[in-house]
């Protein structure tokens, strides 16, 4: 079976990152997942953003979380529960994969409202019949952590960028049965796809554009390959045939 192809905050080589555009086009190219990044805003309410602050993806400046949702939707800021609502709307399953960013002003509130927003959605574990399934992610161990306290049946993701100190590659913390780790850890560290799928778990390998890095991670076993160009990375992997 081929890996999944999941758009990394939407399909965002084609239209800026986590933007409406970004998302329509990655579910039009047939991605079988959307990714993104979450923050709290100034009225808590979960937006898509990966940085911290504002400047590099809007023509807003300062932090997220000085801004209230109206603010930053003006700026083209998308709610989390806006991308829940566009992905129903494609027909088909599809997959979610919500990051909450660390450290930030709000701390464990991410977590929180995400899964109260799950909860309202009917997403906050795996139900039959459902089309949208949502993964949580998060380099922080902690994050993941709480949310397998909050969620326990909820998937989640160990981002990794490298192996912390004390932690055997093989064994991810607090219950993650999904390892994401980097592209670079990936070429320095091949036999961390390996390990990790001999102890059960699922890898997602992340940001995957080339094409021979996605035959690299495609021959280790990588069971998603998370990416800005859905659209390449799909079509090379049926052989050209859309």
């Amino acid at each position: 079976m081929r890996p999944l192809v999941i758009a990394h905050r939407g399909a965002s080589a084609a239209y800026p990152e986590h933007t409406r555009p970004a998302y329509e086009k990655a579910l039009a190219d047939g991605a079988d997942g959307l990714e993104c990044d979450v923050r709290l805003s100034r009225d808590g309410q979960l937006v898509l953003m990966h940085d911290r602050v504002l400047d590099r993806t809007t023509e807003l400046r300062g932090p997220v979380s000085r801004r209230s949702v109206p603010e930053l939707r003006g700026a083209g800021v998308m709610t989390l529960e806006e991308l829940i609502e566009l992905a129903r709307g494609a027909g088909r399953p599809v997959k979610l994969l919500v990051e909450t960013k660390h450290p930030n002003r709000y701390g464990k509130a991410v977590e929180q409202r995400l899964l109260a927003l799950l909860r309202r959605q009917g997403l906050d574990r795996p139900r039959a019949g459902e089309q949208v399934a949502v993964t949580m992610m998060s380099f922080s161990p902690l994050a993941v952590r709480r949310v397998r306290a909050l969620a326990p049946t909820l998937p989640r993701v160990q981002l990794l960028d490298l192996i912390p100190p004390g932690l055997k590659p093989s064994r991810l913390p607090f219950g993650a049965r999904i390892a994401g780790p980097g592209l670079e850890l990936v070429r320095r560290r091949p036999d961390l796809v390996r390990r990790l799928k001999a102890r059960g778990n699922d890898v997602y390998i992340w940001t995957v554009n080339e094409l021979a890095d996605v035959d690299l991670v495609v021959g280790l076993g990588a069971d998603a390959i998370i990416t800005d160009r859905p659209a390449e990375v799909r079509n090379h992997l049926l052989g050209g045939v859309l």
